[in-house]
């Protein structure tokens, strides 16, 4: 029988970030159709099929921030999506793949409800992550971002998800994102930090990797596509520019960082994709949840359907599994 679970992010090997170091990408060139290309053959170059699939979905599902950010939150609200994290399959689908135990790779709500989250999960192992820095804009006053990281931290939370200033990288002002980037991973303390690019916001694909890289030279423990809120969220182009990029990064530093695609991810395929392009472009590593989270709380029914499918041979109507 298998133990599958989250272990939270390591403390072992974590980014120390470097001094701001430009060369490192201003002259980078950004093939947009080529990247498009290599984004579109991803899936059809490699296919899994039967238990090999049904090993990616649950594999999919450690590497999942089970996220609530709606302004009707509730605590009720948060004490439930904790419980899916800590049993996110029903017992006969559990049964039927032989899993003992199973969670979620973390719960991302905001500061308000990290204390909530932290009561919910204790005993766990899954760690509560938080968003912060006037998320989803990041256009609150400098020094009140700050106060909401020590805030959610001062909470509990383990991992601290911030935005940056997109403004910084579209006027090419990379030495105040770094600065303000630098100071956010300090105020984070022992939490790990996830900086979010918002690369919607970002308009080309050259300041996705430029704006990746100032991030991860400041001391971002993982890079993120998206808050969920932007017009254009996660996309696979998007997704391996970013991957590139903390792949040079650790060929230069010997630092491995995460990454984390959110926002409209919704499918169990769409789980399989992002692992298709972590294992292609990085390793078997990156296929884990100190390295890699999918931000999308939806794809977990969509992802329990299908392993009930496998399973029984039967689709399940999706009133028949909890909600995340």
């Amino acid at each position: 029988m298998t133990t599958t679970g989250a272990t939270g992010l390591s403390n072992a090997g974590r980014n120390r970030g470097v001094p701001l170091q430009t060369d490192w990408f201003e002259q980078v060139a950004v093939n947009t159709p080529a990247a498009e290309r290599r984004a579109a053959t991803l899936t059809t170059r490699r296919t899994v099929k039967k238990e090999w699939q049904a090993a990616w979905l649950v594999n999919a599902i450690r590497c999942i921030d089970l996220t609530t950010l709606a302004g009707d939150d509730t605590e009720d609200r948060v004490r439930r999506l904790c419980a899916k994290a800590a049993r996110p399959l029903a017992d006969h689908i559990m049964a039927g793949l032989g899993l003992d135990r199973l969670t979620t790779g973390a719960v991302c709500v905001y500061p308000t409800m990290v204390a909530a989250a932290v009561r919910a999960l204790r005993g766990t192992g899954i760690p509560v992550a938080s968003v912060a820095t006037g998320f989803p804009a990041g256009l609150m006053p400098l020094d009140l971002r700050f106060a909401e990281i020590r805030y959610a931290v001062d909470q509990g939370a383990d991992e601290i998800d911030i935005v940056i200033t997109r403004a910084h990288v579209l006027d090419a002002n990379w030495r105040a994102l770094y600065d303000e980037t630098a100071a956010m991973r300090e105020a984070c303390g022992g939490a790990h930090m996830k900086a979010i690019l918002a690369t919607g916001d970002l308009k080309t694909l050259r300041n996705v990797y430029k704006a990746g890289m100032v991030a991860m030279q400041a001391g971002a423990d993982f890079i993120k596509t998206s808050t969920g809120k932007e017009g254009v969220n996660a996309t696979l182009p998007v997704s391996l520019v970013m991957v590139r990029a903390l792949r040079d990064y650790g060929e230069r530093t010997g630092f491995r960082i995460g990454f984390k695609p959110a926002g409209g991810m919704k499918t169990a395929k769409d789980a399989i994709a992002w692992q298709i392009l972590m294992k292609e472009e990085m390793d078997n590593d990156w296929l884990r949840p100190d390295l890699f989270r999918l931000g999308a709380s939806s794809m977990l029914a969509d992802i329990e359907r299908q392993l009930e499918h496998h399973v029984t041979g039967r689709y399940a109507a999706s009133s028949r599994h909890a909600p995340a």
